[in-house]
């Protein structure tokens, strides 16, 4: 869906549907904004009514819709409301966006439009990409599966964000970055929706290669000869029970700037592309959902996609390690001891901590290849996390404090947002095993810092950040801009990260 910015005159617009935000109505004045005056007379004053009789009051995530009298162009006007300015927060606008997109699929409008609106807090700008990328997330269907697709009206072609100050030069810009990285957000979620026998580590790698080839980014699959001519053995073991065999794919961009040896930050993503627990069988029930264990995998190959069009000043390594993790006779067991490409070994308590492997050697190859100047890793790790942190947010860790703030900063931007959680020395002391170096589970206590205690094992002394999103991954509960499904978190967040990353460093 295209994101185009005008400056039109809304009582001259030609529209099937106008939708117009508006802020929250000051109960003892009720008065009608200036800059609303010009929809009032599109609607022959039924915005001054319903403002002044109170049936409309402008709190967040309340809509109406009004149907203009006359000869006005505009068939039809939908009031959305985005609460208090001096609370407006980019992610009310972004749901905003998303009610007017999915009001006008119901309704069979193309080309709908909106009226920004824009404050001190969120000015013009920041206002704009938000509704961009609203507007744009709203546009991502999760039910392509169905052989009769439910029709809900005409798909939405185009979006006419209407502003009526500012500077439109940044307007545009914005809105053109916010499209991008909502675009890359839908791929994120589309890949995460796959079911998960047609979505094998060998076809994520290939969807990886086709993006790349798409937006002009270097991609190199590794398969199973490459793997083991590596030592990648907690990777193979994790994959060697399934027919599927494990892939590790490596995008690449190069920034095209004058800044010589610029920084390299290295993004990995796990890639459980099905995860039954292996020999330590899950429960049936939600074992569906399992399809979504290569949620962090998924992120890298729509942010990939969005940094090859942004073109951040960092060079960007995108790795995506995928297994299938299922029980057979070639399954790997508890007790088994593994030997990772590091040379940890590494003791099996449960083969369902799958992740944390994959992710170890993913992590220790980057290291090796790249010497980043920082290491970030997505993955739905531990249930742990989920129920510390719920929905509401990552989970958070780190060994720099910068790194923290730059990722807490750009959560609290985009609406990801992330929160800090302790990897202590007693972590990474509890994660030894008796008989190897290491052990892969630590028990039910601080389950998600112990996991990423594991994980900072394999990235030295570089500078690393965790996100387990394994509450914020997938969702039940639809939005206006987020189906039921995949939500592709992290590929806005990290996109800011990498945007706003530092000339001198993450020390």
């Amino acid at each position: 869906m295209k994101v185009r910015v005008e400056t039109r005159d809304v009582g001259r617009l030609r529209s099937e549907l106008l939708a117009v935000m508006i802020p929250k109505i000051d109960s003892e004045k009720r008065r009608l904004a200036n800059r609303l005056q010009g929809v009032d007379r599109i609607l022959g004053g039924q915005l001054r009514q319903v403002i002044e009789s109170g049936d409309f009051r402008g709190n967040a995530g309340e809509t109406l819709l009004l149907f203009p009298n006359g000869e006005s162009e505009t068939r039809r006007v939908l009031l959305l409301g985005v609460g208090a300015d001096a609370e407006l927060e980019a992610e009310t606008l972004r749901r905003a966006a998303g009610s007017a997109v999915s009001q006008a699929r119901s309704k069979g409008v193309a080309n709908p439009s909106l009226l920004l609106h824009a404050t001190r807090r969120l000015p013009t700008a920041d206002a704009a990409q938000a509704c961009s990328e609203g507007a744009v997330l709203a546009s991502y269907r999760s039910d392509g599966w169905k052989t009769k697709r439910e029709q809900n009206g005409d798909e939405v072609e185009a979006l006419s964000l209407l502003v009526d100050g500012g500077d439109t030069r940044k307007a545009r810009a914005a809105a053109s970055r916010g499209a991008i990285i909502a675009e890359g957000q839908n791929l994120a979620r589309q890949l995460s929706n796959e079911p998960p026998n047609d979505l094998t580590p060998a076809a994520i790698a290939r969807e990886a290669q086709r993006m790349a080839k798409e937006v002009g980014l270097r991609c190199k699959v590794m398969n199973v000869a490459e793997l083991k001519r590596r030592k990648m053995g907690a990777l193979l073991a994790v994959g060697q029970g399934s027919a599927n065999t494990p892939r590790v794919a490596v995008l690449d961009y190069q920034p095209k700037s004058g800044r010589r040896n610029p920084p390299t930050v290295c993004v990995v993503g796990k890639g459980i592309t099905f995860d039954s627990g292996g020999i330590s069988l899950k429960p049936g029930g939600g074992m569906q959902d399992m399809k979504h264990d290569m949620s962090g995998a998924a992120t890298v190959v729509g942010l990939m996609r969005a940094v090859a069009q942004l073109r951040p000043a960092v060079r960007v390594i995108g790795v995506v390690a995928a297994a299938e993790n299922l029980p057979d006779g070639n399954a790997y067991r508890p007790g088994d001891i593994l030997t990772s490409m590091s040379g940890l070994t590494i003791e099996i308590q449960n083969t369902d901590a799958e992740g944390r492997l994959i992710l170890a050697d993913a992590l220790h190859m980057v290291n090796s290849d790249y010497e980043p100047d920082a290491i970030i890793d997505l993955a739905t790790l531990t249930g742990a996390c989920v129920v510390a942190l719920g929905s509401w947010a990552t989970g958070l860790f780190s060994n720099r404090d910068a790194l923290v703030r730059s990722i807490r900063s750009a959560g609290e931007h985009t609406g990801e947002r992330v929160w800090p959680m302790p990897v202590w020395d007693a972590h990474r002391d509890h994660m030894r095993s008796q008989i190897a170096d290491l052990k892969n589970v630590g028990g039910r206590d601080a389950g998600s810092s112990t996991a990423a205690a594991f994980l900072s094992r394999f990235v030295g002394d570089t500078a690393w950040a965790h996100l387990d999103i394994a509450g914020t991954a997938w969702t039940s509960k639809a939005q206006p801009h987020q189906p039921y499904g995949a939500t592709g978190v992290g590929v806005r967040l990290l996109a800011e990260v990498l945007d706003g990353w530092p000339r001198g460093g993450i020390s």
